[in-house]
C-alpha cells in the first residue's frame, strides 16, 4: 500500500465471517457492495444456500470530499480486501447519499429526469441522472449515482446492477409492513444522517434524509415528521434500524417521546451463522436486503 494514501483508510473496520468457507470457490456467490463518501461495506451470499458468509465494512477516516479522493478510497480498498478480488455468480451495488428525489409514477417522465432532482439537490451540467423503480408501489426514484465508482468497478466485474439504497429501504419496508394497520415511522440511523420512512394505509407518505448532530436534532426531525404527518404520538409506531442498540442515547431519547418504539426486526430470506447477531443484521439492513 502506498505510504501516502494511508490517512485515508479507515479507524473502523467490522467484519463477521463464516469461517467454515472457503472463499476461494465463489462461482456459485453473489457480491452485495454498499457506497458512501464515508464508507465502504459489502457482504458475500451463497446462492445455493442462501447463506450470507461474510458482512464487512470500512470507514474511511474522512469522508471523501472529492470524486477523486472517493474513487483513490475505494481503490484502496480493493488491493487491501482480496475477497473483492474474487470472481462472483453476481454483483450489486448501492449508492448511499443525499442526491435523489421520489416521483409518483403517473408524473414520470423519463425524458425529464433532470428537471425532478433539480428542486431537491444541487445538480450540475454534467451530472450523470438516472432513475430505479420502485417495484408494485407505482413510484421511480431518481438519483445521481457515484459515477467514477461505477466505471471501476465496471472494469473490476464486467457487469453489475446499481441502485440507489433509499429504493432497497423503502421497497422492502413497504413489502414487510403493508399490511400493518398502524401508521409507522421508520428511521434508518447512519453516522451523520438519518433516514425517515413513513407508511400508512398501506401506502408511503414520506421519504425524507436528514443531517444531524446531536440526539436533540434526532429527536425534532422526528418528531416533525410526525406533526406534519399529523401522526399521534400515543398512536404511531417508531421503528429504529442502521446504527441504533437499545441502550444508546439515540434510542432512549426517542423513548422518552414516543409511546410506541422498536428496533427493526430481522425478517431477511437469507440465513446466517451464529456470528451474525441481531445488532449486525439491523446496522447493515439495506446491505443486507439488496439482492
Amino acid at each position: 500500500m502506498e505510504i501516502g494514501l494511508l490517512f485515508m483508510m479507515a479507524l473502523k473496520k467490522v467484519q463477521i465471517i463464516n469461517n467454515t468457507v472457503d472463499f476461494n470457490e465463489s462461482k456459485d456467490n453473489h457480491l452485495s457492495i454498499q457506497l458512501s463518501l464515508d464508507g465502504f461495506s459489502f457482504c458475500v451470499i451463497d446462492k445455493n444456500t442462501n447463506e450470507v458468509n461474510l458482512i464487512k465494512h470500512i470507514s474511511f477516516e474522512k469522508s471523501s470530499s472529492t470524486p477523486e479522493k472517493h474513487l483513490k478510497n475505494v481503490e484502496i480498498v480493493f488491493k487491501t480486501e482480496d475477497v473483492l478480488n474474487k470472481r462472483y455468480n453476481s454483483v450489486n451495488v448501492s449508492h448511499v447519499n443525499d442526491l435523489s428525489t421520489l416521483v409518483p409514477k403517473p408524473l414520470f417522465d423519463p425524458n425529464h429526469i433532470n428537471s425532478y432532482i433539480k428542486y431537491s439537490s444541487k445538480t450540475y451540467k454534467n451530472d450523470y441522472i438516472v432513475y430505479d423503480e420502485i417495484e408494485n408501489h407505482d413510484m421511480f426514484n431518481v438519483f445521481i449515482p457515484f459515477v467514477n465508482i461505477n466505471n471501476f468497478l465496471l472494469e473490476k466485474f464486467g457487469s453489475f446492477e446499481y441502485k440507489h439504497f433509499s429504493s432497497i429501504l423503502i421497497e422492502n419496508l413497504l413489502n414487510t409492513y403493508k399490511f400493518s394497520e398502524r401508521p409507522h415511522l421508520f428511521v434508518d440511523l447512519h453516522n451523520d444522517h438519518f433516514e425517515i420512512v413513513a407508511i400508512a394505509n398501506n401506502k408511503l407518505v414520506l421519504y425524507n434524509s436528514f443531517r444531524y448532530k446531536t440526539e436533540e436534532d434526532f429527536i425534532y426531525y422526528i418528531l416533525f415528521t410526525a406533526e406534519q404527518l399529523n401522526f399521534n404520538p400515543e398512536k404511531f409506531e417508531l421503528v429504529l434500524s442502521g446504527s441504533v442498540v437499545k441502550d444508546d442515547t439515540y434510542y432512549k431519547i426517542a423513548y422518552n417521546y414516543v409511546r410506541n418504539i422498536s428496533l427493526l426486526e430481522n425478517r431477511s430470506k437469507y440465513t446466517f451463522c451464529d456470528s451474525f447477531n441481531e445488532e449486525i443484521k439491523r446496522e447493515y439492513y439495506t446491505l443486507l436486503n439488496q439482492y
